[in-house]
Parts: structure tokens; sequence; C-alpha cells
């Protein structure tokens, strides 16, 4: 058995439970259930990071499903990724690099920071958003040290709401008041529930994304973001196998934000 097989084989293994003969475990039923008849499960995949590679990111370009491309702004192929990926009907949202709390780390070009006046964020973030004229909203790249400072968010989201753009929080500090300065701003809004690729193998990627479909199972939506790794995009590729009898719903994630 060679390694694609073995993967193929461990990826249908570890989604037998949520989309075997019976769809769901007894365990789910009840519960997923309910929230159907609420709404159609629904499920959003983001790929952060587009922009340095043009190969990784052209992985992930025709599983199928609509997806949404979180660009970093300001690399040399940045913009030209984001048109192709408009062109074949995907959604764009600007990848707004953030401080992390890790001083060493450099978040990349463009970035906000801690302390940054409100006319600097302002000419940043108009500066990143024009280089993108087909994101439709805005995620946060890092940003673990940003997104915890109130005033500083609250700046920034003002900007996205003149800008008429949504914003999902990624999440990557518990800190973060990005998600509820948002709602507080009518700023559509939404958060990421499951970092895919944090352990990079392909049966852990397919184990976050059997979390994601549970999530969306039980609580009417999800929303997944991964990286432009090779590893990524085959666990994705499995995972979409066992979706062909799935009620799940696959849609951009834009259609999954909160209007406040």
């Amino acid at each position: 058995m060679d390694r694609r097989e073995f993967i193929i084989k461990t990826g249908s293994f570890l989604l037998g439970s949520l989309f075997g003969s019976n769809l769901f475990t007894k365990a789910l039923a009840c519960e997923c259930t309910e929230a159907k008849e609420l709404l159609q499960p629904r499920l959003a995949l983001i790929i952060d990071d587009i922009g340095p590679s043009v190969s990784k990111a052209r992985l992930f370009s025709e599983f199928g499903i609509p997806m949404t491309f979180a660009v970093l702004p300001r690399f040399s192929r940045s913009e030209d990724l984001a048109l192709e990926f408009h062109d074949a009907g995907h959604e764009i949202m600007l990848h707004q690099p953030m401080e992390p709390n890790d001083p060493e780390i450099n978040p990349g070009p463009g970035a906000l920071y801690v302390g940054d006046s409100a006319v600097k964020i302002l000419r940043v973030l108009e500066e990143n958003i024009s280089s993108l004229p087909f994101a439709t909203g805005i995620n946060n790249h890092m940003g673990s040290r940003f997104t915890a400072y109130q005033k500083e968010m609250h700046e920034t989201l003002q900007i996205v709401k003149d800008r008429g753009l949504f914003f999902v929080d990624s999440l990557t500090s518990s800190d973060s008041k990005g998600y509820r300065t948002a709602k507080t701003l009518h700023v559509p809004t939404a958060c990421r529930n499951v970092f895919l690729d944090n352990e990079m193998e392909v049966s852990a990627i397919l184990r976050q994304l059997q979390k994601l479909a549970r999530c969306s199972l039980k609580y009417g939506q999800g929303i997944g973001i991964g990286h432009p790794f090779p590893e990524t995009a085959e666990a994705i590729g499995v995972f979409l196998k066992a979706f062909k009898n799935s009620k799940i719903e696959f849609v951009r994630v834009s259609e999954l934000v909160i209007s406040a």
C-alpha cells in the first residue's frame, strides 16, 4: 500500500463515523437534528497567507467548492493571485498583518502595530485595501497583541465599516477584542472556529476537518482556517470525497458573517 492509498484509507476511517451510511453517530444525532431544523449546516474554508507562493496557492483553486482566499498585501504576486481566484469564482479577503505577542516575529509588510496613530492606521489600511480591489472582507494575520487592544481595533474596524467590508476574527489570541468590537460598530463579523493545520500531518488535519464538520452540524455553521501547505490541500481533497452524500453545504465565509 503506497502513502496516498494509506492516507485515503485513513481519512475514510476518520470520517466514517461522520459520513458513513448512517451519516452521524447516535451521540450527535439529536443535537444535529435540532440544529438542521433551524438552518442547513454550512461550512466555510478560508486559506490564509496567499501571496508569497503561487504554486502552493494554486493547490487549492480547483476543489469544485466555494472557497475564501485571504491574501497578504504588498507581495509581488498578491494582486495577480487575488484576480485569478476572483475570476475563478472564489471570494477574496485582505489578510491584514497585525502585531503578534512575540516581538521577534515579523508580521510582514503593511502591518499594524499597537501605538499606531489613527492617521497611520488609516493610511496603512487604505493602501492595503486599495491593492486588492476584489477584497470584500478582512481577517487578521497574526495580531495576537494588536487584536487585544480595544482602541486600535476600534480605529481599524471603523475603517472596515466605512469601506463596506466584513471582518473575520482569526482568534489568534483568546484576548482578541476583534469580534466584540466589530459587533459594537455594526460591522458584519464572524469568528474562526477551527485552525486546520497547526499540526503538519495529513491525518491531524483530517481530524481538524472532522471537528469543523461536527461544529457546523451542531451550531448550523463552521469556519475553518488553513494555510497553503501541500498537506492541507491533500487533506481537504480526501475530506471532500466524504461529502458526496453529505447535507453540509460549502459556502463563502461572507455568507456566515453576522450583521449586527
